[in-house]
């Protein structure tokens, strides 16, 4: 069993990684032309690490794994296809990627940037979903703007 200071000191690597890993892929859907958001919460109240709004309307959802543990204990995740056009994982460099369920597409980032080892399946949304799903992100991102510009709100 890990010492306190320890267990902390393991923390503090995971989220560091995490981060590293979703401002990556953040920056690679942005460099497909997505506008993105992290820690989106969706309609069945699940949170999606990284979604992406494509200029075309389309969506793609990331949910970023920088463990095999985390990956194993993940059993959400098939909720999220009901809210995406494609549904992907991220991970580290040196992640064993063939543990990553091939339902999914595959990418590899680190802070810089992001690669798609395995494309997504195209899963297509409901119309009416789709333009709520557009409402509430537009709503979040411009909330989150707000709160940028003046942060007493």
């Amino acid at each position: 069993m890990l010492e306190p200071s320890e267990r902390s000191a393991d923390d503090r690597a995971a989220a560091k990684l995490t981060a590293e890993t979703t401002r990556g892929v953040g920056r690679h859907l942005v460099s497909r032309g997505y506008a993105v958001l992290t820690e989106f919460t969706l309609a069945n109240n699940r949170r999606a690490d990284v979604i992406g709004l494509s200029d075309g309307g389309t969506f793609a959802i990331v949910e970023v794994k920088v463990s095999v543990a985390d990956l194993r204990s993940d059993t959400k995740w098939p909720e999220y296809e009901d809210f995406c056009d494609r549904l992907y994982f991220a991970v580290p460099p040196g992640f064993p990627s063939e543990r990553a369920p091939k339902r999914a597409g595959l990418i590899i980032a680190d802070s810089w940037g992001g690669e798609i080892v395995r494309e997504a399946s195209e899963m297509g949304l409901h119309g009416s979903r789709r333009k709520a799903l557009t409402l509430h992100f537009a709503r979040a991102a411009a909330q989150r703007h707000q709160r940028l510009v003046d942060p007493r709100i």
